[in-house]
């Protein structure tokens, strides 16, 4: 059994990672029905934190149904890192606090922040105590594998962090040049659970797509969790599908189309629910995008959906995929997905 702190998860968890502008509340609601062991918020910036800039303010925002939920913030500056920890504590319950140590965004990497830290380790260190020492909830960091091929840092960067006092560290399998290009090595990842020096969880992240895929990373590299990211993106179902394929050995069947709309609606009503109606809905099509993929002769209606403007629109339009396209059960994605391998 995997311990954080106090949380006590069960055998080979399986997480959804915190993604900007995609693990809201809506989202994390979808992801959490299906079974999803622990979330995170977006990553808040401590600067817009302390700066009790609205939209950073807006994403402490969590709720007794997620749990467990854990913030995370980033951010270059120790005093604004040690502000932010102070103001969470303060002002919203996670269960714990995650250091962003992996976005490997411009903007933010180069000026030091996200995976920009990797090429700051004192930084780095004086950060991640400073936030440990604040924080009344476990302390836990996410990285990636360093910055490029040639600085591949990321033992000694887990080495680091374990002893200024992190309670879990969760790898991305790609370097801050990578971005998300390429395949995901979790190589290293293994490399740093088998090092007898470490102590603390280690969590695997990286091209997780599927519940085969999950199961071999378990067994290969011996991690203590999983991290889902884009893969659970228009597809908040394949926390339900890795955790039965984990229990039984045995492939849980997907929604078909007529489940998908449904599931597509309770996400909108969320999102709605959450966000002002325009950008509840502006929100929501990137989700749209990949719950319907791959329907044939769907683009004349996958367009409509994507350019509607009201909720009203959006409702009407799915009732027609359903209608319409409902004949595309879950055997038809399944001989699909097993075509695309």
């Amino acid at each position: 059994m995997l311990k954080i702190g106090e949380l006590e998860f069960c055998d080979k968890p399986v997480f959804l990672a915190p993604m900007e502008d995609v693990t809201d509340p809506s989202f994390r609601y979808m992801c959490k029905k299906f079974g999803a062991d622990l979330m995170f918020t977006e990553f808040i910036s401590s600067d817009g934190l302390i700066r009790d800039a609205k939209k950073s303010v807006k994403k402490l925002d969590i709720f007794d149904y997620e749990r467990p939920v854990g913030i995370q913030i980033y951010g270059h500056i120790p005093e604004a890192m040690q502000q932010a920890s102070l103001m969470i504590n303060e002002n919203a319950n996670p269960d714990l606090l995650d250091i962003n140590y992996g976005c490997p965004v411009k903007k933010i990497a180069n000026r030091g922040a996200g995976s920009g830290m990797m090429r700051n380790l004192p930084l780095m260190k004086e950060i991640t105590e400073l936030v440990v020492k604040t924080s009344k909830f476990p302390v836990t960091a996410k990285t990636r594998l360093g910055w490029d091929s040639d600085s591949l840092n990321v033992e000694e960067v887990a080495l680091l962090l374990q002893d200024c006092g992190i309670q879990a560290l969760t790898i991305h399998g790609r370097t801050r040049t990578q971005m998300y290009k390429g395949e995901a090595d979790w190589t290293l990842i293994g490399k740093v659970k088998e090092n007898q020096n470490i102590k603390i969880p280690i969590i695997g992240n990286g091209d997780i797509t599927d519940a085969q895929n999950a199961y071999d990373k378990f067994n290969k590299y011996g991690v203590d969790a999983i991290m889902i990211g884009r893969a659970a993106i228009g597809k908040p179902w394949i926390f339900a599908e890795v955790k039965h394929f984990l229990n039984t050995g045995k492939h849980l069947p997907g929604p078909g189309v007529i489940e998908r709309v449904e599931y597509a609606k309770e996400h909108l009503q969320k999102s709605l629910e959450y966000k002002e109606d325009k950008k509840g809905i502006y929100e929501m099509r990137r989700h749209f995008a990949l719950y319907f993929k791959a329907i044939p002769d769907f683009k004349e209606t996958r367009l409509k959906l994507l350019t509607a403007q009201t909720s009203e629109e959006i409702l009407e339009i799915l009732n027609f995929i359903q209608d319409k396209f409902g004949q595309y059960d879950s055997n038809f994605f399944e001989n699909l997905n097993e075509h695309n391998k």
